[in-house]
């Protein structure tokens, strides 16, 4: 491009193209793809905070420490801990940091031959990693049919592992969406045992403000600002994975060698070491957060936590017997996501999670966390920042393309050449001179009444992902 002009267009064709939050609702099963205010994003674009340096000398940036400070201690209120550290740069850092904390305390015991992390299989992929990438054998626990830890199988591997036993990684609400009823036995049972309870706050959107995992039982927790706190995903810039601590871990928390000169990272020997090159991890984006605690308040953050639930809960019960679910809680509630279970549909019909997922660009939609934690499913979480409104027409679209699949079950549509299986449909599709497709135009782009008034076009229709995914380079022949 030759000109300013031409490249602002070429770069606003391309955002075009980008559906996001400013289109519709994006229920990435735990991923909480919540508003991210713009009242909350100011203060980042503000000069005294944007241009500062982070090895900028403590004279110059008492502001920005103060902010930091009251962060801190914020985040220690909502998890009921002692102390917070803002250093790691994302969740999987966070579990890192976390566990080598607990090395760390194990070591200054005299027990730095605990090696032995325990990880129900329903964990995120990223808890075995970290366990790996720092130093420990990892022991699998299984999970019943509602979803959590099998206490004898927990209360086994606890006793056979009591002299090496480091800690237990346990996700709470579980992966699946639930809570497990035992989770304060849980923590009694690995505690007896010699070992420390880390709490994965990947789910933190489903307890803050109805309890805490300090309140659990838990030693260590890491949140995800860029979750639970409004910092955005992706594009919008790094994330955050700060841990909060008990008492006696707080010693052990990463610090860094400029504290350190200064006299202000505690002991070295003591600490686990760093897990970020910049003594407050990604400190820029901190103040999201802060402004979103701020406003909210704790009244705030609890009807948050209640309507992120509730809005699970609605959708879950709409979907009834129109989808199987997996995995409910003793009372046949979820926590703040749900799983459809894809699997009978795909054995009777050949559609699976994929199709649904294609299919719903047609409605404007992003699709679920598709075929995690569970292979051939899609789990759904809404968050607490999307209108009834919003959530009705969600469901409207999966009953939608729920009723087009039957009509492949009865035999009216065939089951290789549908609209299910033939989304996404294009403008340019739509608007060919030929259509030999078994369905209409209409039903293929404009499935609702409402889909005309809020239509976003795909610009891709079907393509081959597994060409694509072994094809980093493709060449025209």
């Amino acid at each position: 491009y030759h000109t300013e002009h031409e490249l602002l267009r070429y770069l606003k064709r391309l955002e075009n193209r980008d559906l996001s939050l400013a289109h519709s609702m994006i229920p990435l099963g735990s991923c909480t793809m919540k508003l991210n205010a713009t009242s909350e994003m100011m203060p980042i674009t503000w000069p005294r905070l944007a241009d500062v340096h982070p090895f900028a000398p403590a004279s110059q940036t008492r502001g920005y420490r103060q902010l930091i400070a009251d962060l801190s201690a914020q985040l220690a209120s909502v998890t009921g801990f002692d102390a917070v550290s803002l250093q790691p740069n994302s969740g999987a850092a966070g579990e890192y940091a976390g566990l080598l904390t607990i090395r760390a305390w194990h070591e200054a015991r005299g027990q730095g031959h605990r090696d032995v992390c325990l990880i129900p299989v329903s964990a995120h992929g990223t808890n075995p990693a970290s366990a790996a990438l720092a130093g420990m054998r990892i022991v699998a626990l299984p999970v019943d049919a509602h979803g959590s830890v099998v206490m004898e199988a927990l209360q086994a591997a606890a006793q056979e592992h009591k002299d090496d036993l480091a800690a237990l990684m346990i996700t709470y609400p579980s992966t699946h969406g639930v809570y497990e009823d035992e989770i304060v036995r849980v923590c009694e049972i690995v505690h007896d045992a010699g070992g420390q309870v880390y709490m994965d706050g990947a789910n933190m959107n489903a307890q803050v403000g109805l309890t805490a995992p300090g309140i659990i039982g838990a030693d260590v927790c890491h949140l995800n600002l860029h979750k639970t706190f409004c910092i955005p995903h992706g594009g919008g810039g790094p994330g955050v994975g700060p841990i909060g601590v008990r008492a006696h871990l707080a010693p052990h928390l990463p610090t860094h060698p400029l504290l350190l000169e200064r006299g202000e990272g505690g002991a070295d020997n003591e600490a686990c070491g760093t897990v970020s090159a910049a003594p407050w991890g990604s400190a820029l984006i901190l103040p999201i957060s802060h402004a979103y605690v701020s406003m909210m308040g704790s009244e705030g953050l609890r009807r948050a936590s209640e309507t992120a639930i509730l809005a699970a809960n609605y959708m879950a019960t709409r979907l009834e017997g129109a989808y199987d679910r997996l995995f409910r809680g003793p009372r046949g509630t979820c926590a703040h996501e749900f799983i459809l279970d894809i699997r009978p549909l795909t054995a009777s019909t050949g559609l699976g999670p994929e199709d649904i997922a294609k299919r719903l660009m047609d409605f404007g939609f992003h699709a679920p966390t598709m075929s995690w934690p569970v292979p051939g499913t899609l789990m759904i979480e809404p968050t607490e920042s999307e209108s009834r409104a919003e959530l009705d027409r969600y469901v409207e679209a999966l009953l939608c393309i729920r009723a087009e699949i039957a009509a492949v079950e009865r035999g009216e549509q065939p089951r290789g050449d549908n609209v299910v299986a033939r989304a996404p449909h294009t403008a340019q599709e739509a608007a060919a001179d030929a259509w030999d497709r078994p369905y209409s135009r209409e039903q293929a782009v404009y499935p609702l009444p409402w889909v005309r008034e809020r239509k976003f076009w795909p610009h891709v229709g079907r393509v081959d992902n597994v060409f694509g995914d072994r094809t980093l380079v493709a060449r025209l022949q």
